[in-house]
């Protein structure tokens, strides 16, 4: 009998400490492919230092991180740098180089880690900005677009080599109501037209619940439950229900 898919993202064990100080106690979570897993929980709960082994910018105390099977925490630094050309990353603020215009900065990991010919990038660069519906604003500067616009432009330079895993941090901290929602769709069909593997760090709940094929709720670096959003929704995990009232006892 043929067993399922494989996790293209196997956290195992994982326990970190800085100065004394535990942050994550323990960390078991699969992420498997083709899906989007929020990570949510509050400030200070561990999240963005779970991001980081993912990542392989940290290495945990105890425990492993597997992506596709290696071992992100046993990688040198030569090969650290190899394994993240198969990540894509969405910061928080964008972090878009204010003095490049959106052309180039959706160009820029292609014209760092491929050889493709000019037109080639540029044909990528026109294609991952209709993916996330942006048209004929390859001159443009980021001061020249909205806050939605910025973040569409990060996610079409996460997306141009092809990553098989696209990583976003706190996609929707700061907007509107009405941003979010783009922001939000924006992720969903990238997983849809690319079939990319998302992870999102996020304590934006209604976000989470629009976005997630699975949600895991973190808290004082534990997981306290992970599942559907339907399954989150209804958990009787003290934590994750005080987490929620805020949003679902207004809706």
């Amino acid at each position: 009998m043929a067993n399922g898919p494989e996790p293209v993202i196997d956290v195992q064990g994982v326990y970190k400490s800085f100065n004394g100080f535990q942050v994550l106690k323990g960390i078991d979570l699969k992420m498997m492919p083709g899906t989007t897993t929020v990570v949510l929980g509050g400030s200070g709960s561990g999240k963005t230092v779970l991001m980081k082994h993912i990542m392989g910018l940290f290495k945990p105390d105890k425990g492993r991180v597997l992506v596709d099977g290696e071992d992100v925490s046993n990688m040198g630094r030569q090969e650290l740098s190899v394994f993240r050309q198969r990540m894509g990353m969405v910061f928080q603020s964008s972090a878009l180089f204010d003095s490049m215009t959106v052309g180039d900065n959706v160009a820029f990991p292609l014209r760092e880690h491929s050889k493709l010919s000019e037109a080639e990038i540029m044909q990528k660069v026109k294609e991952k900005l209709a993916i996330v519906d942006l048209h004929d604003v390859e001159d443009k500067f980021p001061a020249e677009l909205s806050g939605g616009m910025r973040k569409r432009v990060g996610l079409a330079r996460a997306i141009v080599r092809e990553p098989k895993i696209v990583l976003y941090d706190e996609p929707t901290t700061g907007l509107d109501p009405l941003t979010t929602e783009s922001v939000d769709e924006m992720i969903i069909n990238a997983r849809q037209r690319l079939g990319v593997t998302s992870v999102v760090i996020s304590h934006d709940v209604g976000s989470a619940f629009h976005i997630g094929d699975r949600i895991a709720v973190i808290n004082e670096g534990r997981i306290v439950v992970e599942g559907t959003p339907e399954e989150v929704r209804h958990t009787q995990e003290p934590f994750t229900r005080q987490f929620l009232a805020t949003w679902f006892g207004r809706t």
